[in-house]
């Protein structure tokens, strides 16, 4: 490709992030229990990641399950935001949406200014929007966020690719747009030169891995039903490095 790609990688741990900088990777997304969709890690955790040598956007969500947030957890997200930026990540990346699907604006000004210049993201809340995409994102152009990582309201970002061109064009480097969401090696080339983006967002690919504790009761669980199958998740090695090739034609 012509123009450079900045490869961000979505990581559950600092091992990831290591692995996603020895493979070549430009910025990971830092977040613990990646089965719930990212939860925010701890701060040892980040403290451990910024070893790794790239930049890490530590997530901000205190609980699964959507992205309206009660007073309490709202409280929790600030006091987060700035454990994470104390700890030195070199952003946040969070989303709140009140109960009628629009953004939370009162939340992420006040993130925005725990920040303190620091890079910001307002992630994927941003698919669930009910409010015209247009309207949203200049909301998020006044408050003064970085950059959106979005799927542009499809299951995945390839089934998305006019949407996200269309986005790029209407941000007019306002705010950067980071398509996230089923982007693999077999169609990351393809979806940087139709949408125009200069930035993907990936796992890169993930492994499961049997720790020595586990399997030998059929009695004790820690974790029942939750993920349905054992080990843990840990990012792929060699198919990120393929990944790192293709998108930056080495």
């Amino acid at each position: 490709m012509e123009k450079k790609i900045t490869i961000e990688i979505c990581c559950g741990s600092a091992e990831d992030v290591h692995i996603a900088a020895a493979c070549g990777a430009d910025r990971a997304e830092l977040s613990s229990c990646l089965y719930f969709g990212g939860l925010t890690p701890s701060v040892g955790t980040v403290i451990e990641s910024k070893k790794a040598g790239i930049p890490v956007i530590a997530m901000v969500r205190p609980r699964e399950g959507g992205f309206c947030y009660s007073e309490s957890e709202k409280a929790v997200c600030l006091l987060d935001a700035q454990s994470m930026i104390a700890a030195g990540a070199d952003g946040i990346v969070f989303g709140g949406l009140t109960p009628d699907r629009r953004i939370d604006i009162d939340l992420t000004r006040r993130l925005v200014e725990l920040a303190e210049g620091r890079e910001t993201v307002f992630h994927r809340a941003f698919d669930l929007i009910e409010a015209d995409w247009k309207r949203s994102l200049s909301q998020l152009i006044d408050l003064g966020v970085t950059r959106v990582l979005t799927s542009g309201f499809a299951a995945t970002a390839p089934q998305a690719v006019d949407t996200l061109a269309e986005m790029v064009r209407f941000a007019a480097g306002a705010i950067e747009i980071l398509p996230g969401s089923g982007i693999r090696l077999d169609n990351a080339v393809d979806l940087c030169c139709r949408t125009g983006c200069s930035q993907i967002h990936t796992s890169g690919g993930q492994l499961r891995l049997l720790d020595p504790s586990e399997g030998f009761s059929n009695v004790v669980s820690f974790t029942p039903g939750v993920p349905p199958q054992p080990g843990y998740g840990r990012t792929n090695e060699e198919s990120l490095r393929k990944l790192v090739r293709e998108v930056k034609g080495i």
